[in-house]
């Protein structure tokens, strides 16, 4: 067998120009980007979607072992949704980080395509949390006590009133706006 040659040895620009895999890609996306706010969205955003999936795996064991006796169909179906439901909100957590990465990896990119790209990935994160506020119903029951919704008070106030008009129902519409920007928004600066 033969030892390969420093001449066949990928140097230091090769290895930093290839990712392995999602977690890969952060770092990677760290360290190619020139743009503060994308550095930052790598940060927060990849933190958000570890602790995002920690609270839907745990909610899924939780619904597994709360179902577990009983038939299949409809307990089978519940479960199902909590994983899809996990997955639309981490996987839009994770795309511009994931997207940057790809664009530098294949034709280098530009601190306005990352920085966009943050933007729209903060924006996706405040509308989780407004699609949360939207779907509080108006009366809950909590630990055996019912519980009213806080009336909408405060600097914010009217956008609260605002998204505790929406039906719930609806709720769910508002992060998927976020998600529809960060796609417009990569197709627009691709």
């Amino acid at each position: 067998m033969t030892e390969p040659s420093p001449a066949d040895a990928p140097d230091a620009g090769e290895v930093d120009e290839t990712y392995d895999g999602i977690l890969g890609a952060f770092p990677y996306a760290f360290r190619a980007s020139d743009s503060v706010l994308f550095r930052l969205y790598v940060l927060v955003g990849g933190l958000l979607a570890v602790l995002v999936a920690l609270v839907f795996g745990t909610a899924l064991v939780v619904q597994v072992a709360n179902t577990l006796g009983g038939p299949g169909g409809t307990f089978t179906f519940s479960r199902t949704l909590f994983v899809l439901v996990g997955l639309f909100v981490v996987a839009p957590l994770i795309a511009p980080v994931l997207l940057v990465a790809r664009r530098h990896r294949r034709t280098g990119s530009d601190t306005r395509y990352d920085t966009l790209l943050a933007a729209t990935g903060v924006l996706f994160v405040v509308s989780l949390y407004l699609g949360l506020v939207a779907s509080i119903p108006p009366e809950f029951t909590l630990d055996g006590r019912v519980q009213v919704r806080p009336p909408p008070n405060g600097p914010f106030g009217p956008l609260v009133g605002l998204l505790y008009a929406v039906p719930s129902i609806g709720a769910p519409v508002v992060p998927l706006l976020g998600a529809a920007l960060i796609a417009l928004a990569h197709r627009y600066a691709d």
